[in-house]
């Protein structure tokens, strides 16, 4: 179990992380000037009547697709609930729509998140859930890294007994270039706590989620 310092030093690195990511970051300007010329590399010409506004309109989706990389999904977390009634069984959120960005090819990876915790005498809102998964998804991502951030996260912020995490998706990266496999999904999972060291707890998480 992770303690108040664990928690701190993650929170301290978060927040650097965050910084050196803000500190680096070019201008506007320059953002758009780089889409300009990825559209002259492409064949076009960036001058033409219907890209004219293309490099400002990618910059603008860019701030909405990456937006994860300013936000602290510690912050989300603290905010927690201990008039519970005494409820000490599994919180589960399923089906969760998921869309990220594949970092080798930079094209996007859709499908869905489940996420649980046992809670340990508190409980936090269900929508924090969601915004966890949220703020790590909309960064450059792998699916493995994006399970595993989610999971460690709420374990180490929420102190629970355990947490569990399983994504699928498909990555447009095989599915539209390379291999060209349409229908193909990428499940994975990350469990924590009693999720990992009991199997009942596991198959009852996996069971809620229709695994």
């Amino acid at each position: 179990m992770s303690t108040s310092a664990d928690r701190l030093n993650l929170v301290k690195q978060l927040e650097v992380e965050r910084n050196e990511v803000a500190a680096r970051r070019p201008s506007r300007e320059e953002a758009e000037a780089a889409v300009g010329t990825l559209i002259r590399w492409a064949g076009d010409d960036p001058g033409r009547e219907g890209l004219i506004d293309t490099p400002s309109r990618v910059v603008r989706a860019y701030e909405e697709f990456f937006a994860g990389y300013m936000v602290d999904p510690a912050e989300l977390l603290e905010r927690t609930f201990e008039e519970a009634e005494g409820y000490d069984e599994m919180v589960t959120l399923k089906d969760i729509r998921l869309e990220s960005h594949c970092e080798h090819h930079m094209v996007p990876i859709i499908g869905k998140a489940h996420i649980a915790y046992l809670p340990n005498k508190r409980v936090v809102g269900i929508s924090k859930l969601a915004r966890v998964m949220e703020v790590f998804a909309k960064r450059l991502q792998i699916q493995e890294k994006l399970t595993a951030q989610i999971a460690n996260t709420l374990m180490e912020v929420l102190e629970p007994h355990g947490v569990a995490v399983v994504i699928e998706a498909a990555h447009e990266c095989m599915t539209t270039r390379g291999v060209k496999k349409p229908g193909v999904k990428m499940v994975t999972s990350h469990m924590l706590g009693v999720f990992r060291e009991d199997s009942d707890t596991r198959r009852e998480f996996l069971g809620l989620i229709g695994r």
